[in-house]
């Protein structure tokens, strides 16, 4: 039996018993899981192994860090337009092979081009390219519920958090670093290939379907194989409209210090006196907060003004950053920890949520990738100061209250955020 074959029969099954929507959202799901060898967190434990065994200093590897991840950042519009074109199952398939490789490969880095060439390699294609594959398929299979449903995936970066960064210390710890390595490559394809080949469909129009499950009306179902009946602005009138730039400063800020927070929530807390297996177990106590608040946040962006939802997240940014300079012992450890967990909470279901919210699904993923662009620009340049910090004074924590300015300004911006003309279905929100 053909791949197509099983494929069909395998949604004949699941489609008589629920929306397929949700078996997509699965995927998508773990997808964002496997992202993990891209992400901070897990880099998180890494950074001082890597800097003893290659005598590299933390800025010097922030420096790589941000310079890799910058560079990759201008790929990902590419990749959007690649999604738009050849549809999110064939990309995300090439993409989860690159992945795992580009894992192997990062073990066997021996200086600083190669540690930027493999950071670059696993931020493109974990952090960026899997996360916007991922987004973009259940922003196709959901409309009303899609702030909901995309809080259920972002599900998979809490179960990320809490597996990744202690996973990360077990294998460093009774492997070495660079066997880690090798063990996350081999995990990401033995999750990610068999799903994504099985069971991904690109849209729901293309098997007879519509967003959300909803019936269609009489004699305007498509028949499957038809062209998606969505609409949407291009990209070029996307940009030509303000809630463009609104929305790409709050994700350029977001992503900019949440991704801080990741890459050195370990040695942040370990400069101010906490114990590094403290600091690393923290990860599970923001996982957890994340998991608990992850759908009620959905609810909130499918059920209150965008704007208002957006900027909440924002303060909630600004309180982390200044909440971790606060952490001195497991006592206050336990309260940052939570309130950082409701911080990704609103970056992940936002990450999928506003930009299909205001410019429609038509021409998501080049729009999409292009957002997902100014978002790791950010989380390129973040690193960097805090490092220099590390590096300069011994401290962060002046520089991380000073950069908690930036997600305030972002959230006052919000006021003036309203959905461009002609894109439709979301007035109750506006």
């Amino acid at each position: 039996m053909s791949d197509g074959a099983v494929r069909a029969a395998i949604f004949a099954a699941m489609g008589k018993r629920w929306f397929y929507g949700w078996t997509i959202l699965a995927v998508a799901g773990l997808g964002i899981f496997a992202t993990g060898p891209g992400q901070s967190h897990n880099f998180s434990v890494f950074v001082g192994p890597i800097a003893e065994d290659l005598g590299l200093s933390k800025a010097s590897i922030a420096s790589a860090y941000g310079l890799a991840t910058l560079v990759a950042a201008f790929c990902l519009p590419y990749m959007g337009r690649l999604v738009d074109r050849f549809g999110a199952r064939r990309t995300t398939t090439v993409v989860v092979l690159l992945l795992g490789a580009a894992a192997l490969a990062f073990g066997a880095v021996g200086g600083l081009a190669s540690l930027a060439l493999g950071f670059a390699a696993l931020r493109f294609l974990g952090q960026g390219s899997l996360m916007l594959n991922c987004a973009s398929l259940v922003s196709q299979w959901f409309s009303r519920r899609r702030g909901f449903a995309l809080g259920l995936m972002a599900l998979g970066f809490a179960a990320s958090m809490a597996i990744h960064p202690p996973l990360g210390q077990y294998l460093t710890e009774t492997l070495g670093w660079r066997q880690a390595w090798v063990v996350l490559g081999v995990l990401t394809w033995g999750l990610m290939l068999p799903p994504v080949l099985l069971l991904v469909h690109d849209t729901p129009e293309g098997v007879g379907l519509r967003p959300d499950g909803d019936a269609a009306g009489a004699g305007d179902a498509p028949a499957k194989g038809d062209a998606p009946a969505v609409g949407g602005l291009t990209l070029a009138e996307a940009l030509r409209t303000s809630a463009f730039y609104i929305l790409g400063a709050g994700w350029f800020a977001i992503a900019m210090l949440v991704t801080t927070l990741h890459f050195y929530q370990v040695s942040i807390l370990t400069a101010q006196g906490v114990a590094a297996e403290v600091a690393a177990r923290v990860f599970p106590v923001s996982a957890l907060t994340m998991v608990v608040s992850m759908p009620l946040v959905g609810r909130m962006f499918d059920r209150y003004r965008t704007r208002r939802v957006l900027a909440a997240g924002l303060l909630v940014t600004t309180a982390s950053l200044v909440g971790v300079t606060l952490v001195r012992d497991l006592t206050t450890a336990v309260p940052y920890a939570m309130l950082f967990g409701l911080n990704n909470a609103f970056s992940m279901t936002m990450f999928g949520y506003l930009w299909p919210r205001y410019f429609g699904r038509l021409h998501l993923g080049s729009i999409q990738g292009t957002g997902q662009m100014i978002g790791v620009v950010g989380a390129s340049l973040g690193p960097l100061p805090v490092g220099l910090a590390f590096d300069l004074i011994g401290s962060a924590g002046g520089t991380l209250r000073l950069l908690a300015s930036l997600p305030l300004a972002c959230a006052a911006a919000t006021v003036f955020l309203r959905t461009p003309a002609g894109v439709t279905g979301h007035e109750h929100l506006d």
